[in-house]
């Protein structure tokens, strides 16, 4: 059995060692510093005497170092040969300083939340996500905080520790993370892998971590999504990507208040002026549509038919749903008709019938016999009706409807 000496000694890029066993393209070595994929956090790249590592498991106790198999087979190791290997610097360093800010933004959330508790976390190339559990779900102010909170701890350069104790030892340090599901690369033998952030968090882990908070660099959150019931997620950028996507926040944000003409500061009152001033203008032009359609109604001609006096007609710009209270309306007016009969101009005519209940006509009959004329689909009840998909033209659907 060979475990990874990375949590322990992160900061080793280069190493040398004896290969234990070899099966096919995997490779086990007498003593290893590649990080074997465990809790969320990936595996090591890197190579072993040139050969490229594609990835690192733990099997049956052991480090498994799993090279390129399309790389000749000469070349492999075989067991008792010394071998160098080489950790990728810039991806084991980009793990390292995400996995530690996954726990600095698990000691943001202690002091946001209550009921906390942890469910797991995973990172990738682009974000890191942290499962957090809550009483209240996270709303965006928490959000805010969250990453508020997060940059501090990072700022304030606090310490960053591990040590191992018996499990039931740690269990009962004060306010620890513990997750038996999410941190079996943190559990062996009876004891357990404790990381400590000054003053900050303490959480049973298995992963590599920075001695200090600082080079972490900048922490952004980028999104919330709730996966499961009582479960908020949060996904953030730590470095380049989050220097990256403040940036472009920071971009829009400008464009926006350039916009809005205001300030950044004063930029969510200048919203706020104009989604009110959006929301009145909608409504004022609602209600001018709405005019417009009555008017239109009201000149529409009348026929009789089988009894009924029918408004029958074809209007445009207008669909089936702004028609169907102005129709109501014209029924209802003094010298309205029995029925109303619109139909809608344009490459896809629609078809609305409205009637009065005293009216001896089903406006969902209609629309059927429309469609068996001139295909499409619609339905509806007695007093009111719509259909579309008809192939024919406007003026002869209204035509059509001012038979006898």
């Amino acid at each position: 059995m060979t475990a990874s000496r990375a949590p322990a000694e992160p900061a080793v890029r280069e190493f040398e060692s004896t290969v234990a066993a070899v099966d096919d393209h995997a490779v086990v070595l007498e003593e290893t510093y590649f990080y074997a994929a465990s809790g969320g956090q990936p595996a090591d790249r890197g190579t072993l005497d040139g050969l490229a590592v594609e990835d690192v498991q733990t099997r049956d106790g052991s480090v498994v170092h799993h090279l390129d198999g399309t790389a000749d087979p000469a070349a492999f190791p075989e067991p008792g040969d010394t071998v160098t290997g080489i950790v990728d610097d810039e991806f084991r360093t980009y793990c390292t300083r995400a996995h530690t800010a996954s726990h600095v933004l698990y000691g943001a959330a202690r002091r946001t939340c209550t009921g906390l508790g942890y469910a797991g976390f995973d990172i990738s190339p682009e974000k890191v996500r942290v499962d957090l559990t809550s009483d209240e779900p996270l709303d965006d102010a928490a959000l805010v905080e969250l990453e508020r909170l997060a940059n501090r701890a990072v700022w304030e350069s606090r310490d960053v520790s591990w040590e191992t104790y018996p499990v039931e030892e740690a269990r009962a340090l004060d306010d620890i993370a513990f997750n038996t599901k999410t941190e079996e690369g943190a559990m062996g033998g009876g004891s357990v892998r404790v990381v400590t952030i000054d003053g900050w968090d303490v959480a049973a882990c298995g992963g590599t971590h920075v001695t200090n908070t600082a080079p972490i660099g900048p922490i952004t959150v980028l999104d919330r999504s709730n996966p499961g019931e009582g479960v908020t997620r949060v996904e953030f950028a730590v470095g380049p990507g989050a220097i990256d996507r403040a940036a472009t926040i920071h971009e829009a944000a400008r464009d926006a208040a350039a916009a809005a003409d205001s300030s950044l500061e004063a930029l969510p009152t200048a919203v706020e002026r104009l989604t009110d001033e959006t929301d009145r203008l909608s409504s004022a032009l609602r209600d001018a549509r709405g005019d417009l359609l009555a008017a239109r109604l009201a000149d529409l001609p009348t026929v009789e038919r089988a009894g009924a006096r029918w408004a029958v007609g074809t209007v445009a710009d207008a669909d089936p749903n702004d028609l169907r209270e102005p129709a109501t309306a014209r029924l209802e007016t003094e010298d309205g008709p029995d029925v109303v009969a619109v139909v809608g101009e344009g490459d896809a005519p629609f078809l609305v019938i409205a009637t009065t209940s005293a009216a001896d006509v089903d406006a969902g009959d209609v629309v059927s016999a429309a469609t068996e004329v001139f295909g499409g689909g619609g339905g509806g009840g007695p007093t009111f009706a719509q259909g579309g998909g008809l192939d024919v033209d406007a003026e002869e659907l209204a035509a059509w409807l001012r038979q006898p």
